[in-house]
């Protein structure tokens, strides 16, 4: 059995990268301890958590006496540290394909500001926005559509054959149309929603509204 990781999160349970580092935990089947950071009382500035996350940031992970942050690098590490087949895959198998999947976790990471701006995951989770998008969230919108139907034109469940947490990452953000009725085409519509139901991304979905029950 593996010694007991302890992932930092957002006590509110909405940022998208905790979500993603949690999931990726479950999914692994990992012994998890999870330990929500007050980000509005200023936890992640004082020096306790200063020691496992330098940037004050969370995600952070606790494996021993090993700390990492940065959500797509602890996906990484798990995969690492625990491999398949012993461990279920969070990566394609294929070297390709996992770039791929890299890929696509590090733009979604890093490009359409605009979108997560004005859809930001509270309107995933908890009220819907009725303001419509600006210009410029408009084209972060296209550009999000035309590289998803690009990666699933396979028809498939998901974006490379298996399950991936490309899979959710991607996902996400899709719901931040879908959730405030954004124009999303019906096929990705349907491949937001499946991946939303996956048990491990559902219980992240409890934790949240427990947070703010």
């Amino acid at each position: 059995m593996a010694a007991p990781l302890t992932l930092y999160v957002d006590a509110a349970f909405l940022s998208p990268y905790a979500m993603s580092a949690f999931v990726a935990l479950v999914e692994k089947g990992l012994p998890l301890q999870l330990r929500p950071v007050d980000l509005d009382s200023g936890e992640q500035r004082m020096r306790p958590y200063l020691m496992r996350s330098p940037t004050g940031q969370v995600p952070a992970l606790t494996h021993d006496d090993f700390h990492l942050t940065e959500s797509s690098a602890i996906t990484q590490y798990l995969e690492d540290a625990f491999p398949p087949p012993q461990y279920p895959a969070l990566y394609p198998e294929g070297v390709r394909q996992r770039a791929q999947a890299r890929q696509l976790q590090s733009w979604l990471r890093s490009d359409l500001l605009a979108l997560r701006e004005e859809r930001p995951t509270a309107s995933v989770f908890d009220k819907p926005s009725d303001t419509p998008l600006s210009d410029a969230a408009h084209a972060a919108a296209a550009k999000l559509i035309r590289v998803a139907q690009t990666l699933l034109t396979h028809g498939g469940p998901h974006l490379f054959g298996s399950w991936c947490i490309a899979d959710v990452d991607l996902a996400l953000m899709l719901q931040r149309l879908a959730s405030s009725g954004d124009e999303l085409p019906a096929e990705l519509r349907g491949y937001a929603a499946a991946q939303w139901q996956r048990p491990s991304v559902q219980q992240w979905v409890r934790h949240h509204a427990a947070a703010s029950g």
